[in-house]
Protein backbone atom coordinates (compact mmCIF):
# COMPACT_ATOMS: atom_id res chain seq x y z
CA UNK A 1 0.00 0.00 0.00
CA UNK A 2 1.45 3.44 -0.96
CA UNK A 3 1.83 6.31 2.17
CA UNK A 4 0.56 9.51 2.12
CA UNK A 5 3.17 12.13 2.54
CA UNK A 6 2.85 13.44 5.95
CA UNK A 7 5.03 16.53 5.21
CA UNK A 8 3.54 17.17 1.61
CA UNK A 9 1.28 15.96 -1.13
CA UNK A 10 1.07 13.25 -3.00
CA UNK A 11 2.02 9.85 -1.88
CA UNK A 12 5.78 9.25 -0.56
CA UNK A 13 7.64 7.85 -3.21
CA UNK A 14 5.79 11.00 -5.49
CA UNK A 15 8.87 13.38 -6.09
CA UNK A 16 10.64 15.39 -8.66
CA UNK A 17 13.64 13.94 -10.37
CA UNK A 18 17.13 15.38 -9.78
CA UNK A 19 16.86 17.50 -12.86
CA UNK A 20 13.45 19.09 -11.41
CA UNK A 21 15.03 20.38 -8.57
CA UNK A 22 18.01 21.42 -9.77
CA UNK A 23 15.99 23.59 -12.31
CA UNK A 24 14.45 24.66 -9.44
CA UNK A 25 17.35 25.91 -8.06
CA UNK A 26 18.60 27.71 -10.47
CA UNK A 27 14.97 29.59 -11.12
CA UNK A 28 15.77 30.36 -7.50
CA UNK A 29 19.38 31.51 -7.93
CA UNK A 30 18.43 33.61 -10.95
CA UNK A 31 15.03 35.29 -9.50
CA UNK A 32 16.53 36.00 -6.45
CA UNK A 33 19.91 36.93 -7.08
CA UNK A 34 21.46 33.71 -4.87
CA UNK A 35 24.65 32.45 -5.01
CA UNK A 36 23.78 29.53 -3.13
CA UNK A 37 20.13 27.44 -2.46
CA UNK A 38 19.67 25.31 0.45
CA UNK A 39 17.30 22.80 0.64
CA UNK A 40 15.44 21.42 3.86
CA UNK A 41 15.61 17.93 4.44
CA UNK A 42 12.60 15.74 4.43
CA UNK A 43 11.87 14.56 7.72
CA UNK A 44 11.65 11.18 8.82
CA UNK A 45 8.80 10.23 10.94
CA UNK A 46 11.09 8.53 13.75
CA UNK A 47 12.10 12.67 13.68
CA UNK A 48 9.10 13.87 14.65
CA UNK A 49 7.50 13.99 18.28
CA UNK A 50 4.23 14.16 19.05
CA UNK A 51 3.00 14.97 22.58
CA UNK A 52 1.09 12.00 24.05
CA UNK A 53 -2.81 12.00 23.76
CA UNK A 54 -5.14 13.85 26.61
CA UNK A 55 -8.15 11.75 25.93
CA UNK A 56 -10.03 8.47 26.21
CA UNK A 57 -12.80 7.15 24.62
CA UNK A 58 -15.34 5.11 25.92
CA UNK A 59 -14.60 1.37 25.66
CA UNK A 60 -17.37 0.89 23.49
CA UNK A 61 -16.00 3.40 20.99
CA UNK A 62 -12.41 2.55 21.12
CA UNK A 63 -12.65 0.42 17.60
CA UNK A 64 -12.99 3.22 16.07
CA UNK A 65 -10.47 5.36 17.44
CA UNK A 66 -6.78 5.37 16.25
CA UNK A 67 -3.52 7.02 18.37
CA UNK A 68 -1.29 6.09 15.69
CA UNK A 69 1.71 8.35 15.03
CA UNK A 70 1.51 8.44 11.50
CA UNK A 71 -2.07 8.93 11.15
CA UNK A 72 -1.71 12.20 13.94
CA UNK A 73 0.55 13.45 11.63
CA UNK A 74 -1.30 12.89 9.07
CA UNK A 75 -4.24 14.77 10.13
CA UNK A 76 -2.55 17.81 11.89
CA UNK A 77 -2.70 20.10 8.79
CA UNK A 78 -4.09 20.80 5.47
CA UNK A 79 -2.15 21.27 2.10
CA UNK A 80 -1.92 24.94 1.79
CA UNK A 81 1.63 26.71 1.99
CA UNK A 82 2.39 27.03 5.97
CA UNK A 83 0.76 23.41 6.86
CA UNK A 84 3.26 22.17 3.62
CA UNK A 85 5.97 24.48 5.75
CA UNK A 86 5.23 23.96 9.49
CA UNK A 87 5.27 20.03 8.55
CA UNK A 88 8.65 19.92 6.46
CA UNK A 89 10.17 22.23 9.73
CA UNK A 90 8.86 19.54 12.08
CA UNK A 91 6.42 21.32 13.76
CA UNK A 92 3.20 19.78 15.15
CA UNK A 93 3.02 21.03 18.69
CA UNK A 94 -1.05 20.74 18.42
CA UNK A 95 -1.98 17.63 16.33
CA UNK A 96 -4.86 15.36 16.87
CA UNK A 97 -5.22 13.62 19.98
CA UNK A 98 -7.27 10.25 18.13
CA UNK A 99 -8.04 10.11 14.84
CA UNK A 100 -11.72 8.40 14.42
CA UNK A 101 -12.44 6.23 11.31
CA UNK A 102 -16.89 5.85 11.65
CA UNK A 103 -18.08 3.02 9.60
CA UNK A 104 -21.73 4.53 9.71
CA UNK A 105 -23.94 7.22 10.29
CA UNK A 106 -24.94 5.57 13.44
CA UNK A 107 -20.70 5.49 14.33
CA UNK A 108 -20.73 9.55 13.51
CA UNK A 109 -23.47 10.37 15.88
CA UNK A 110 -21.74 7.86 19.14
CA UNK A 111 -18.74 10.39 18.73
CA UNK A 112 -20.27 13.11 18.44
CA UNK A 113 -22.64 12.59 21.46
CA UNK A 114 -19.33 11.18 23.06
CA UNK A 115 -17.29 14.85 21.89
CA UNK A 116 -20.21 17.03 23.12
CA UNK A 117 -20.49 15.69 26.42
CA UNK A 118 -16.77 15.68 26.77
CA UNK A 119 -15.81 19.23 25.50
CA UNK A 120 -13.88 17.75 22.85
CA UNK A 121 -13.40 19.33 19.45
CA UNK A 122 -14.44 17.61 16.06
CA UNK A 123 -12.27 18.39 12.94
CA UNK A 124 -14.01 16.79 10.02
CA UNK A 125 -11.62 15.17 7.66
CA UNK A 126 -12.04 14.25 3.98
CA UNK A 127 -9.05 13.99 2.25
CA UNK A 128 -7.45 17.07 4.14
CA UNK A 129 -6.65 18.67 0.66
CA UNK A 130 -7.51 22.39 2.31
CA UNK A 131 -5.68 25.12 1.72
CA UNK A 132 -7.08 27.69 3.84
CA UNK A 133 -6.74 25.99 6.79
CA UNK A 134 -9.85 24.11 6.73
CA UNK A 135 -8.79 21.26 8.66
CA UNK A 136 -6.60 22.93 11.80
CA UNK A 137 -6.58 20.68 14.95
CA UNK A 138 -4.77 23.41 16.81
CA UNK A 139 -7.94 25.33 18.78
CA UNK A 140 -7.58 26.14 22.43
CA UNK A 141 -7.32 25.23 25.88
CA UNK A 142 -11.08 25.82 26.14
CA UNK A 143 -11.08 22.45 24.68
CA UNK A 144 -10.06 19.06 26.82
CA UNK A 145 -9.09 17.69 23.33
CA UNK A 146 -9.05 17.63 19.67
CA UNK A 147 -9.73 14.50 17.59
CA UNK A 148 -10.12 13.99 13.59
CA UNK A 149 -12.67 12.80 12.10
CA UNK A 150 -12.01 10.91 8.99
CA UNK A 151 -14.80 10.11 6.43
CA UNK A 152 -12.67 7.60 3.96
CA UNK A 153 -14.84 4.46 5.51
CA UNK A 154 -18.16 5.56 4.03
CA UNK A 155 -17.29 5.40 0.10
CA UNK A 156 -19.76 3.89 -1.73
CA UNK A 157 -22.22 4.85 -4.34
CA UNK A 158 -25.02 3.66 -2.76
CA UNK A 159 -27.86 3.74 -5.20
CA UNK A 160 -27.52 5.35 -9.10
CA UNK A 161 -31.39 6.55 -10.94
CA UNK A 162 -30.00 6.32 -14.41
CA UNK A 163 -33.78 7.58 -15.86
CA UNK A 164 -32.98 11.22 -13.60
CA UNK A 165 -29.18 11.11 -14.00
CA UNK A 166 -28.78 11.08 -10.75
CA UNK A 167 -26.85 8.75 -7.63
CA UNK A 168 -27.14 9.10 -3.86
CA UNK A 169 -23.20 8.82 -3.25
CA UNK A 170 -21.59 8.74 -0.07
CA UNK A 171 -19.13 11.57 1.91
CA UNK A 172 -16.09 9.80 2.14
CA UNK A 173 -15.81 8.65 -1.74
CA UNK A 174 -12.29 10.05 -3.20
CA UNK A 175 -12.60 11.40 -6.69
CA UNK A 176 -11.04 8.61 -8.44
CA UNK A 177 -13.39 6.22 -6.74
CA UNK A 178 -16.43 8.36 -7.98
CA UNK A 179 -15.98 8.75 -11.23
CA UNK A 180 -14.53 5.19 -11.58
CA UNK A 181 -17.96 3.66 -10.21
CA UNK A 182 -20.31 6.11 -12.16
CA UNK A 183 -18.16 5.00 -15.83
CA UNK A 184 -19.83 1.57 -15.14
CA UNK A 185 -22.89 3.31 -16.18
CA UNK A 186 -21.66 5.81 -18.78
CA UNK A 187 -22.22 8.22 -16.38
CA UNK A 188 -20.07 11.00 -15.08
CA UNK A 189 -20.34 13.98 -12.39
CA UNK A 190 -17.40 16.15 -13.94
CA UNK A 191 -16.46 17.62 -11.33
CA UNK A 192 -12.59 18.23 -11.32
CA UNK A 193 -10.77 20.35 -8.69
CA UNK A 194 -7.42 20.30 -8.75
CA UNK A 195 -7.17 18.31 -5.29
CA UNK A 196 -9.35 15.49 -7.35
CA UNK A 197 -7.00 12.20 -6.57
CA UNK A 198 -7.05 13.74 -2.60
CA UNK A 199 -10.20 14.98 -2.00
CA UNK A 200 -13.97 13.70 -1.67
CA UNK A 201 -17.71 14.10 -2.18
CA UNK A 202 -18.42 15.37 1.15
CA UNK A 203 -15.62 17.88 1.14
CA UNK A 204 -16.55 19.03 -1.86
CA UNK A 205 -19.85 20.21 -0.72
CA UNK A 206 -18.98 21.43 2.06
CA UNK A 207 -16.31 23.80 1.28
CA UNK A 208 -18.36 24.69 -2.08
CA UNK A 209 -15.34 23.47 -4.25
CA UNK A 210 -15.00 24.47 -7.77
CA UNK A 211 -14.21 22.30 -10.52
CA UNK A 212 -12.55 22.47 -13.67
CA UNK A 213 -15.17 23.09 -16.29
CA UNK A 214 -14.43 26.72 -16.62
CA UNK A 215 -18.59 27.66 -17.04
CA UNK A 216 -22.01 26.38 -16.37
CA UNK A 217 -21.25 23.70 -14.70
CA UNK A 218 -18.65 25.24 -12.22
CA UNK A 219 -19.29 24.86 -8.23
CA UNK A 220 -20.81 21.56 -6.62
CA UNK A 221 -23.39 23.72 -5.43
CA UNK A 222 -25.15 22.74 -9.00
CA UNK A 223 -24.91 19.28 -8.46
CA UNK A 224 -26.67 18.89 -5.13
CA UNK A 225 -30.01 17.38 -5.45
CA UNK A 226 -30.52 16.31 -1.51
CA UNK A 227 -28.00 15.71 1.35
CA UNK A 228 -27.44 14.30 4.58
CA UNK A 229 -25.47 15.78 7.62
CA UNK A 230 -25.27 14.42 11.25
CA UNK A 231 -25.09 16.97 13.63
CA UNK A 232 -24.28 16.86 17.17
CA UNK A 233 -28.78 18.03 17.26
CA UNK A 234 -29.32 15.30 15.47
CA UNK A 235 -29.59 14.14 11.56
CA UNK A 236 -30.39 16.98 8.97
CA UNK A 237 -31.67 15.26 6.02
CA UNK A 238 -32.92 17.15 2.66
CA UNK A 239 -35.79 16.22 0.34
CA UNK A 240 -34.76 14.77 -3.17
CA UNK A 241 -36.13 17.26 -5.78
CA UNK A 242 -34.82 18.55 -8.90
CA UNK A 243 -35.72 22.11 -7.40
CA UNK A 244 -38.24 23.65 -5.11
CA UNK A 245 -39.60 27.36 -4.49
CA UNK A 246 -40.07 26.28 -0.20
CA UNK A 247 -38.07 29.30 1.59
CA UNK A 248 -34.88 29.68 2.12
CA UNK A 249 -32.68 26.07 0.54
CA UNK A 250 -32.04 23.56 3.31
CA UNK A 251 -29.34 22.08 0.86
CA UNK A 252 -27.63 25.56 -0.26
CA UNK A 253 -27.32 26.32 4.14
CA UNK A 254 -25.11 23.12 4.15
CA UNK A 255 -23.11 23.38 1.13
CA UNK A 256 -20.22 25.68 1.70
CA UNK A 257 -20.78 25.29 6.22
CA UNK A 258 -16.96 23.99 6.09
CA UNK A 259 -17.91 21.25 8.78
CA UNK A 260 -19.06 23.63 11.57
CA UNK A 261 -22.61 22.31 12.10
CA UNK A 262 -22.36 19.31 11.14
CA UNK A 263 -20.87 16.44 8.87
CA UNK A 264 -22.28 15.47 5.35
CA UNK A 265 -22.63 11.76 5.18
CA UNK A 266 -24.54 11.68 1.67
CA UNK A 267 -26.01 13.45 -1.01
CA UNK A 268 -28.31 12.99 -4.05
CA UNK A 269 -26.14 14.20 -6.92
CA UNK A 270 -26.85 15.28 -10.49
CA UNK A 271 -25.15 13.62 -13.25
CA UNK A 272 -24.50 14.05 -16.99
CA UNK A 273 -23.59 11.14 -19.75
CA UNK A 274 -19.76 10.64 -20.28
CA UNK A 275 -19.01 12.90 -23.01
CA UNK A 276 -17.95 11.43 -26.68
CA UNK A 277 -17.71 14.65 -28.83
CA UNK A 278 -14.61 17.01 -28.06
CA UNK A 279 -13.25 20.35 -29.83
CA UNK A 280 -10.32 22.44 -28.92
CA UNK A 281 -7.85 25.16 -29.96
CA UNK A 282 -5.62 27.45 -28.43
CA UNK A 283 -5.95 31.46 -28.87
CA UNK A 284 -3.06 34.19 -28.66
CA UNK A 285 -3.84 37.72 -28.22
CA UNK A 286 -0.93 40.67 -28.15
CA UNK A 287 -3.29 42.92 -26.12
CA UNK A 288 -4.66 41.56 -22.57
CA UNK A 289 -7.94 44.00 -22.90
CA UNK A 290 -8.61 42.42 -26.25
CA UNK A 291 -8.67 38.74 -24.74
CA UNK A 292 -11.00 39.78 -21.71
CA UNK A 293 -13.32 40.63 -24.09
CA UNK A 294 -13.36 37.82 -26.07
CA UNK A 295 -13.22 35.81 -23.06
CA UNK A 296 -16.69 37.81 -21.72
CA UNK A 297 -18.59 37.83 -24.71
CA UNK A 298 -17.76 33.92 -25.38
CA UNK A 299 -19.18 33.25 -21.46
CA UNK A 300 -22.36 35.65 -22.93
CA UNK A 301 -22.76 34.11 -25.70
CA UNK A 302 -24.73 31.00 -24.32
CA UNK A 303 -21.71 28.66 -25.43
CA UNK A 304 -20.62 27.05 -22.47
CA UNK A 305 -16.72 25.75 -23.57
CA UNK A 306 -15.25 22.93 -20.97
CA UNK A 307 -12.67 24.95 -21.03
CA UNK A 308 -12.15 28.58 -20.94
CA UNK A 309 -8.99 29.44 -19.09
CA UNK A 310 -7.30 32.74 -19.81
CA UNK A 311 -3.44 32.72 -18.83
CA UNK A 312 -1.87 35.75 -19.12
CA UNK A 313 1.82 36.00 -20.32
CA UNK A 314 3.82 35.58 -17.95
CA UNK A 315 1.55 32.82 -16.49
CA UNK A 316 2.01 31.03 -19.75
CA UNK A 317 5.63 31.42 -19.51
CA UNK A 318 6.15 29.68 -16.43
CA UNK A 319 3.99 26.56 -17.77
CA UNK A 320 5.48 26.20 -20.54
CA UNK A 321 2.63 26.94 -22.41
CA UNK A 322 3.98 30.10 -24.28
CA UNK A 323 7.53 32.18 -24.61
CA UNK A 324 5.87 35.11 -22.33
CA UNK A 325 4.98 37.41 -25.13
CA UNK A 326 1.55 36.15 -26.03
CA UNK A 327 -1.92 36.31 -23.87
CA UNK A 328 -3.77 32.66 -24.32
CA UNK A 329 -6.68 31.72 -24.21
CA UNK A 330 -7.85 27.54 -23.90
CA UNK A 331 -10.96 26.91 -25.18
CA UNK A 332 -12.25 23.33 -25.57
CA UNK A 333 -16.07 22.38 -25.50
CA UNK A 334 -17.58 18.32 -24.97
CA UNK A 335 -20.47 16.78 -25.44
CA UNK A 336 -22.33 13.36 -25.05
CA UNK A 337 -25.13 14.35 -27.48
CA UNK A 338 -23.33 16.46 -30.42
CA UNK A 339 -20.52 17.41 -32.23
CA UNK A 340 -19.14 20.34 -30.95
CA UNK A 341 -17.48 22.29 -33.48
CA UNK A 342 -19.89 25.05 -34.60
CA UNK A 343 -19.74 25.91 -30.84
CA UNK A 344 -15.92 26.20 -31.24
CA UNK A 345 -16.27 27.60 -34.08
CA UNK A 346 -18.25 30.87 -33.16
CA UNK A 347 -16.06 30.92 -30.25
CA UNK A 348 -13.11 31.41 -32.93
CA UNK A 349 -15.09 33.68 -34.78
CA UNK A 350 -15.81 35.79 -31.55
CA UNK A 351 -11.88 35.73 -30.72
CA UNK A 352 -10.98 36.50 -34.59
CA UNK A 353 -13.67 39.80 -34.06
CA UNK A 354 -11.15 40.57 -31.00
CA UNK A 355 -7.95 40.19 -32.69
CA UNK A 356 -6.95 36.57 -31.88
CA UNK A 357 -5.33 34.52 -33.25
CA UNK A 358 -5.33 30.61 -33.39
CA UNK A 359 -4.57 27.51 -36.09
CA UNK A 360 -7.45 25.21 -35.73
CA UNK A 361 -5.82 21.94 -34.71
CA UNK A 362 -6.40 18.87 -36.98
CA UNK A 363 -5.67 16.40 -33.92
CA UNK A 364 -7.39 13.82 -32.53
CA UNK A 365 -10.39 14.73 -29.83
CA UNK A 366 -7.53 14.50 -27.60
CA UNK A 367 -5.66 17.32 -28.68
CA UNK A 368 -6.34 19.17 -25.41
CA UNK A 369 -3.28 17.02 -23.98
CA UNK A 370 -0.98 18.33 -26.36
CA UNK A 371 0.76 21.67 -27.48
CA UNK A 372 0.26 24.37 -25.32
CA UNK A 373 -3.16 23.96 -23.59
CA UNK A 374 -1.65 19.99 -22.79
CA UNK A 375 1.72 21.57 -21.21
CA UNK A 376 -0.64 23.92 -18.99
CA UNK A 377 -2.58 21.05 -18.36
CA UNK A 378 0.55 18.93 -17.36
CA UNK A 379 2.13 21.97 -15.29
CA UNK A 380 -1.18 22.22 -13.61
CA UNK A 381 -1.43 18.72 -12.31
CA UNK A 382 2.37 18.62 -11.13
CA UNK A 383 2.06 22.29 -8.97
CA UNK A 384 1.94 20.94 -5.71
CA UNK A 385 4.79 18.95 -6.20
CA UNK A 386 6.42 22.02 -7.24
CA UNK A 387 5.54 24.16 -4.89
CA UNK A 388 6.33 22.00 -1.97
CA UNK A 389 9.95 21.71 -2.95
CA UNK A 390 9.96 25.47 -3.22
CA UNK A 391 8.93 25.19 -0.09
CA UNK A 392 12.21 23.29 1.18
CA UNK A 393 13.88 26.05 -0.17
CA UNK A 394 12.15 28.67 2.08
CA UNK A 395 10.59 29.82 -0.89
CA UNK A 396 7.23 31.34 -0.95
CA UNK A 397 5.63 29.97 -3.75
CA UNK A 398 1.24 30.63 -3.40
CA UNK A 399 -1.70 31.60 -5.16
CA UNK A 400 -5.11 33.30 -3.88
CA UNK A 401 -8.36 33.37 -6.44
CA UNK A 402 -10.99 36.06 -6.18
CA UNK A 403 -14.56 37.00 -8.51
CA UNK A 404 -15.55 40.31 -9.90
CA UNK A 405 -18.18 41.85 -12.36
CA UNK A 406 -17.05 41.96 -16.40
CA UNK A 407 -17.20 45.86 -16.20
CA UNK A 408 -14.58 46.45 -13.12
CA UNK A 409 -12.37 42.86 -14.57
CA UNK A 410 -9.58 44.69 -16.47
CA UNK A 411 -8.53 48.14 -14.08
CA UNK A 412 -9.32 45.47 -11.14
CA UNK A 413 -6.96 42.28 -12.15
CA UNK A 414 -4.30 45.03 -12.45
CA UNK A 415 -4.48 46.97 -9.94
CA UNK A 416 -4.44 43.60 -7.67
CA UNK A 417 -1.06 42.69 -9.51
CA UNK A 418 0.59 45.86 -8.50
CA UNK A 419 -0.77 45.96 -5.13
CA UNK A 420 0.45 42.89 -4.32
CA UNK A 421 3.64 42.83 -5.96
CA UNK A 422 4.08 46.48 -3.90
CA UNK A 423 2.97 44.36 -0.96
CA UNK A 424 5.46 41.77 -1.59
CA UNK A 425 8.12 44.14 -1.97
CA UNK A 426 7.43 45.95 1.20
CA UNK A 427 7.37 42.58 3.24
CA UNK A 428 10.52 40.94 1.74
CA UNK A 429 12.51 43.64 0.36
CA UNK A 430 12.60 41.91 -2.94
CA UNK A 431 10.68 41.87 -6.14
CA UNK A 432 8.10 39.45 -6.94
CA UNK A 433 6.38 38.77 -10.10
CA UNK A 434 2.64 38.07 -9.94
CA UNK A 435 0.70 36.54 -12.52
CA UNK A 436 -3.41 35.38 -13.43
CA UNK A 437 -5.18 33.10 -14.84
CA UNK A 438 -8.81 33.35 -15.66
CA UNK A 439 -10.18 29.79 -14.59
CA UNK A 440 -14.12 30.33 -14.33
CA UNK A 441 -16.01 32.56 -15.94
CA UNK A 442 -20.10 33.85 -15.98
CA UNK A 443 -22.07 35.46 -18.25
CA UNK A 444 -21.23 38.58 -15.77
CA UNK A 445 -18.56 38.18 -14.37
CA UNK A 446 -14.97 36.11 -13.96
CA UNK A 447 -12.69 34.52 -11.01
CA UNK A 448 -8.66 35.52 -11.35
CA UNK A 449 -6.69 33.43 -9.72
CA UNK A 450 -3.35 35.03 -9.06
CA UNK A 451 0.13 33.26 -8.44
CA UNK A 452 3.00 34.96 -6.64
CA UNK A 453 6.62 34.06 -5.70
CA UNK A 454 8.62 35.56 -2.60
CA UNK A 455 11.20 35.88 -1.22
CA UNK A 456 12.16 34.03 2.33
CA UNK A 457 14.49 31.96 4.42
CA UNK A 458 13.25 28.53 6.00
CA UNK A 459 13.46 30.62 9.54
CA UNK A 460 11.05 33.17 8.63
CA UNK A 461 8.93 31.78 6.11
CA UNK A 462 6.03 31.20 8.32
CA UNK A 463 5.83 34.96 9.39
CA UNK A 464 6.69 36.18 6.03
CA UNK A 465 3.81 33.97 4.45
CA UNK A 466 1.50 35.16 7.07
CA UNK A 467 1.98 38.75 6.20
CA UNK A 468 1.64 38.59 2.43
CA UNK A 469 -1.72 35.89 3.06
CA UNK A 470 -3.44 39.00 5.46
CA UNK A 471 -2.32 41.61 2.75
CA UNK A 472 -3.71 39.71 -0.46
CA UNK A 473 -6.93 39.19 1.84
CA UNK A 474 -7.25 42.92 2.50
CA UNK A 475 -6.81 43.48 -0.95
CA UNK A 476 -9.23 41.66 -2.28
CA UNK A 477 -11.57 43.29 -0.25
CA UNK A 478 -10.81 46.75 -0.56
CA UNK A 479 -11.16 46.29 -4.44
CA UNK A 480 -14.68 44.58 -3.84
CA UNK A 481 -14.01 41.41 -4.81
CA UNK A 482 -14.43 38.24 -2.85
CA UNK A 483 -11.16 36.88 -0.68
CA UNK A 484 -12.43 33.63 -2.48
CA UNK A 485 -14.08 32.18 -5.37
CA UNK A 486 -13.64 28.50 -4.53
CA UNK A 487 -11.31 27.60 -2.04
CA UNK A 488 -13.39 27.87 1.16
CA UNK A 489 -12.98 30.34 4.24
CA UNK A 490 -11.46 27.71 6.68
CA UNK A 491 -9.42 29.87 8.92
CA UNK A 492 -6.95 31.85 6.87
CA UNK A 493 -9.97 33.84 4.65
CA UNK A 494 -11.03 35.02 7.79
CA UNK A 495 -8.92 37.71 9.22
CA UNK A 496 -9.21 41.42 6.50
CA UNK A 497 -10.69 39.18 4.19
CA UNK A 498 -14.42 36.57 4.77
CA UNK A 499 -15.46 38.84 8.40
CA UNK A 500 -15.02 41.71 6.70
CA UNK A 501 -16.60 40.65 3.32
CA UNK A 502 -19.93 39.13 5.09
CA UNK A 503 -23.09 41.06 6.55
CA UNK A 504 -23.17 41.55 10.16
CA UNK A 505 -27.01 40.31 10.51
CA UNK A 506 -25.36 36.73 8.38
CA UNK A 507 -23.05 36.55 10.72
CA UNK A 508 -25.91 36.64 13.47
CA UNK A 509 -27.88 33.93 11.63
CA UNK A 510 -24.62 31.36 11.36
CA UNK A 511 -23.94 32.05 15.50
CA UNK A 512 -27.87 31.08 16.01
CA UNK A 513 -27.97 27.97 13.46
CA UNK A 514 -24.40 26.87 14.93
CA UNK A 515 -25.77 27.41 18.87
CA UNK A 516 -28.69 24.99 17.42
CA UNK A 517 -27.36 22.28 15.70
CA UNK A 518 -23.57 22.49 17.62
CA UNK A 519 -24.90 24.04 21.38
CA UNK A 520 -21.47 22.84 22.68
CA UNK A 521 -19.19 24.36 20.12
CA UNK A 522 -17.41 21.14 19.29
CA UNK A 523 -17.21 21.33 15.35
CA UNK A 524 -14.37 22.49 13.64
CA UNK A 525 -14.11 25.19 15.54
CA UNK A 526 -12.50 28.89 14.34
CA UNK A 527 -13.62 28.28 10.33
CA UNK A 528 -16.36 30.96 8.96
CA UNK A 529 -17.17 31.42 12.53
CA UNK A 530 -15.97 31.41 16.01
CA UNK A 531 -18.95 29.66 18.76
CA UNK A 532 -19.84 31.28 21.21
CA UNK A 533 -19.30 29.81 24.07
CA UNK A 534 -15.34 28.84 23.76
CA UNK A 535 -12.00 30.72 22.42
CA UNK A 536 -10.37 30.12 19.37
CA UNK A 537 -6.51 30.26 19.01
CA UNK A 538 -5.96 31.42 14.86
CA UNK A 539 -2.14 31.47 15.04
CA UNK A 540 -2.80 33.90 11.40
CA UNK A 541 -4.60 36.41 12.77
Amino acid sequence: MRTRKFWGWGYEDELLTDEEENNIDRRIASTFNLDSVNRIKVPTLEGINLPEPRIKTLKSLESLFSDDKLERLNHSYGKSFPDSARSILGIFTSPPDLVAFPNAEEDISSILDWASSNDVAVIPYGGGSSVCGGVETAVSEDYKGVISLDMKNLNSIVEIDKESRSALIQGGIFGPDLESQLKEHDLTMRHYPQSFEFSTLGGWIATRSGGHYATLYTHIDDFVESLKMITPSGSYETRRLPGSGAGPSPDRFAIGSEGVMGIITEASMRLQDRPIYRSSCTVEFEGYKDALNALRQISQAALFPSNCRLLDSNEALFNGAGDGSKHLLILAFESADHDKTHSLNRALEICRENKGIFEVSKESSDSHRSGSSGNWRNSFIKAPYLRESFTRRGIIQDTFETAITWDRSFNFINDIKEQTANAILKITGKPSLVTCRITHSYPDGLAPYFTFGAFATPETMLEVWKEIKLATNEICISNQGTVTHHHAVGRDHRPKGYDSQRPDLFHNVLVAAKASLDPKGIMNPGVLIDPENKSIRNWIG
